[in-house]
């Protein structure tokens, strides 16, 4: 079951959170950056939202949507800022990704940017599938 994470969800949605972290990363995951990041999302969907996959009543992935705009669209875009789950090959990414892109629609994005790694070939033939295309742009960031 896929469904809007709620404030109830924090400490799974840590746990998962810092298991993305030390696959993605390498690095030793941080719970308090994690739960900082994660629950203005789950309080209210000022910042973004994150929604849930449960199997029975076990977090099992979640998808994390940040809210953004674009004078070079005109308008609404969003980050997808993180996709996990914890059972792969199962259709639980391509569940959220759908849910996500229905929320979306509703609300009125215009447009969802995404960001992998070149080396996962995976999550790019999963996205692929989903009609997402890598553009020539080069995202840039700098910590303050």
């Amino acid at each position: 079951m896929i469904e809007r994470a709620t404030i109830a969800d924090i400490d799974d949605l840590v746990a998962l959170g810092c298991a993305f972290t030390a696959e993605h990363d390498g690095d030793p995951p941080d719970a308090t950056r994690v739960r900082n990041g994660m629950a203005p999302l789950v309080h209210d969907d000022r910042y973004g939202t994150i929604f849930v996959a449960r199997r029975n009543i076990q977090l099992i992935g979640y998808a994390v949507v940040c809210w953004s705009w674009s004078v070079e669209i005109g308008g609404f875009e969003v980050v997808l800022d993180e996709v996990f789950t914890t059972d792969r090959n199962e259709g639980i990414g391509s569940q959220l990704i759908a849910a996500v892109e229905d929320d979306c629609r509703q609300r009125g994005v215009l447009r969802i940017f995404l960001e992998t790694e070149r080396r996962n070939d995976q999550v790019r033939r999963l996205y692929s599938r989903h009609g997402y295309a890598e553009d020539d742009s080069i995202w840039m960031s700098k910590l303050l």
